[in-house]
Parts: C-alpha cells; structure tokens; sequence
C-alpha cells in the first residue's frame, strides 16, 4: 500500500481519539501498535525486521550499563553496528554491491556470474537503523543511559510520524520524551501544531506534487528539452524536493506536537544559505548531524591536518551521498557537495560563520545564487537514473541547445519558487515556524483559508508518493 499525505495526515485522529485518555504506559503502548500499523500497512513482512532492530539494540544498551572491560564494551557494541549495518546493507544495497563488484571484475577480465536476488527494499529502513545505531553509540561513549522501558525505546524507534522519512531520531533528545508522563498541549501549541501539518500538507500537495509532472518529463529524456527547459528542470527538482521533503517533517514535527512529542527541526530555510557550509547546517539537518557525531568525528573530524580534514568530509559525503540510494549517482551527489565544501575551508574559512552572521546586501545575494546553483549540479546527478544520464543532462545544458520552452512551466516553476521563497523568508524574519500563530486573527483567517482551499482544488491531481519514502 502507498500512504498520500492525506492518508498519513488522517492516520493521525485515529490515534489522538483515546490517546490522551490513557496514562503514559497505556499511551506507549498505543503509539507502539499504531507505529506496527502504519509501518504494516506499507507491507507487513518488514514489521519483523524492525522489531529485530529494536530487540538487539535494546538489548546491547543493557548489556553495556554493568559492563567496564573495553575490549567486551566494543565487542558488544559492534553486534549493533553488524545487525543494523547488515539489515541495511542486504536490503539497500545488495544487488548494488554485487553489480558494482562484477562489473569491477569485468574489467580484470574476469567474467562472474553472481546469485540473482529480488530484494524488496522495506520503507523507512535507513531511518529506524540510523535511530539505533546511535542509540547504541551514544550507550557505549556513556553519553546516554540505557534505558530499562522497552516499550518507550521501541517507540522511540517505531515512532510513525517520523518512522518512514525522518526526521532521524537522537535517543538524548525523544527517548526521555516517551519515558516521562507526557502533558496534554495548550491552545497556542495545538494551533501551531495544525499550522505545521497545514504547511506541511501544502508544501507537498499545492507546491512539490505540482512540479512533479514537469521534472519527470524534463528527467525522462533529456537528449530532447533544449538547454534553457533542462536549466528549469533541474531547478524544478531541487524546490520540489526540498518542498516535498520538509512538507513531510512539518507534517511529523505538527503530528508529535499533539501526541506531546517535539521532533527536532528538519530544514531551516536552506535556500537563503550563502554558502554550502550553511546549507548543509540547514538542510536535511537530522541527517547532516548524524554523520558529523557518528561519522565525521569518529573519523577524526577537523582535529588532524588539513588534508586529514578534507579527507574525512569526503568519506563523510560519499557516504552519506550512498545512504539516500544503491546508486553512483548518490555517491557522485555526495562527493560534489564534499568537494564544494573542502574549497570552501580552504578558500573561504569564513563561509562556517555564515550560519550566525547578519546579512549584507547585495553580496550576499550573489552568494545564495551561487550556493543554490552549486547543489542544483548535485541534484541532478540526485535524480538522474543513472551517471551517464547526469552528465548527458548536464552537457545539454552546456551545449546551449535550443527548443522549445514550455511557458506553462515557466509560470508553474515562478509561481512554486516564489511561495517556497515567501515562506523562507516569513520564518527567517520571524525567527520562528509558526510565526503565523502571533498575526493579527483576520491575517490568520485568510491565510487559513487559502491554504485549505489550496489544498482542496489540488488533492485532487493524481497523488505523488513522499520523495523520501523510496529511502
């Protein structure tokens, strides 16, 4: 089954009906068989492979609290790193492993014929390990305690509103949040909780789904578009992603509001960045932090050389570029937006106080354009099928090719780009998500209004999966 978002924003009242009749265990309990039910609804084989998860992470956290030999600490902890690793890499990654390295023998002249598998890829499965691993790295540095509540971890893990695309769950930050008796939400909270699912549902239905159609026919063939409708797809692609995407957090962070939950923020207007450096603190930020503390730090992080430096945020984005997809072209995605961000340490140190400095006009503006450009080039490896097609996309634009222009598209693409922008800018100025809960009642009202019937008139158009559900 595939959830729409207005499936998944519905899923919602079903839960909330008793929910705040019940005390905390009785409410555990009840996200825990309603996060089983919604994972199971996409397809009830793979419940099993969470629960294995949850289980061997559970379990390794207690089996670490008594424990003081290092060498049994590390040994205990890598059992989490083999189970979740190995889940992920078998069925993410395993027909992508196995084509890579026969193609790789191919080369030696040596010709393979490896087993050929049908793996299913389970939804949501690079967030819930991710939730794990750090739950079990965090145990094992002893900078969280483990916990003795199972239901309130397996929550944790399974939590629906951000079980299938983020955002990737910090055992320190939720985990007290499911083991402490939760207090039902005040009405400043509740408005901006269903502001946040109001967004969310229309960044993803009104803005993102809009796009689609115009993306997947600009991707399709790119040897047929001329260069200026290739330079608007790519554009279209990276606001509709980003729209997609963050519509999907607003929406979890808007659903766990009104269950007592706060999920971090996810996207903080990543295109008002005036540098890679900074997009990457604002965008897909569950995931950007994730891999500096369990990945890039562990690595080394900044402490060593400079090339040391350089090489671990490479190996940093190679990786993370590979965990959206068994695909070069994620590892291609992940490698440029290193590369982009060595140049900047080395060139522009300056560019890692972009995050907190004040804005100068106009050459800031200049850099936004710049940096916006320079994560469209990933995007569309990003979306492109395969290397080959990136770079025939790529060398389209190049190649000044002429064509036709669709103004429909044209139209479409200003019109989504000029609301995304709005919003961006809304919330920067205000310092706040839901600035919109401190306008005057009848501001509120119309925009209310609007966006709803927004909604309404476009819920219609056939429904586009979450982009982030194939992850």
């Amino acid at each position: 089954m595939t959830f729409n978002s207005l499936q998944y924003a519905g899923f919602l009242p079903l839960v909330l009906i008793i929910y705040w009749r019940l005390h905390r265990r009785e409410q555990n309990l009840l996200l825990l068989v309603a996060s089983y039910v919604f994972y199971g609804l996409f397809d009830w084989r793979f419940v099993g492979l969470l629960i294995i998860s949850t289980m061997t992470d559970y379990t390794v956290g207690r089996l670490l609290e008594h424990m003081e030999n290092q060498r049994r600490r590390t040994q205990t902890f890598v059992i989490s790193l083999v189970v979740n690793l190995g889940i992920l890499g078998f069925f993410k990654y395993f027909d992508f492993f196995t084509n890579e390295g026969q193609a790789f023998l191919g080369h030696l002249g040596l010709h393979v014929a490896p087993p050929v598998l049908r793996v299913l890829l389970p939804i949501g499965i690079s967030f819930y390990t991710f939730h794990g691993i750090s739950y079990s790295f965090d145990v094992y540095r002893r900078t969280v305690k483990p916990t003795h509540d199972l239901v309130a971890f397996a929550v944790f893990v399974a939590f629906f509103p951000q079980l299938v695309a983020g955002p990737i769950g910090r055992a320190h930050l939720q985990l007290p949040q499911f083991e402490r008796d939760r207090v039902f939400p005040d009405r400043r909270e509740i408005l901006e909780a269903l502001f946040l699912i109001l967004l969310g549902l229309f960044k993803k239905i009104v803005l993102a789904d809009t796009l689609a159609p115009f993306v997947d026919a600009t991707f399709s063939n790119p040897s047929a578009p001329g260069s200026v409708t290739l330079i608007l797809g790519a554009w279209a692609f990276i606001f509709q992603i980003y729209l997609d995407f963050s519509g999907y957090s607003d929406i979890a962070r808007g659903s766990a509001k009104l269950l007592g939950i706060d999920l971090p923020v996810n996207f903080n207007q990543p295109f008002l960045s005036r540098s890679i450096t900074e997009l990457w603190r604002r965008w897909h930020i569950s995931l950007s932090t994730w891999l500096r503390d369990y990945l890039y730090i562990p690595l080394g992080g900044n402490e060593g050389s400079d090339l040391a430096t350089y090489r671990n945020i490479l190996i940093t984005f190679a990786l993370g570029g590979l965990w959206h997809g068994a695909a070069m072209t994620f590892v291609v995605f992940g490698v440029s937006q290193g590369v982009f961000l060595v140049l900047e340490r080395k060139y522009r140190p300056g560019s890692r106080d972009d995050y907190a400095r004040n804005w100068k006009w106009p050459s800031d503006l200049l850099r936004v354009m710049v940096t916006f450009e320079l994560f469209v080039f990933g995007g569309v490896f990003f979306r492109s099928p395969n290397v080959s097609s990136a770079v025939h996309y790529l060398g389209g634009i190049v190649d000044l090719r002429g064509g036709p222009v669709d103004r429909h598209f044209v139209l479409t693409l200003v019109c989504v780009a000029g609301l995304a922008t709005l919003i961006d800018v809304i919330q920067r100025t205000a310092h706040t998500h839901v600035s919109i809960t401190h306008w005057r009642p009848s501001m509120q009202g119309v925009t209310y209004g609007l966006m709803l019937a927004a909604i309404v008139l476009f819920s219609g158009e056939t429904p586009v999966p979450f982009y982030y559900f194939r992850f």
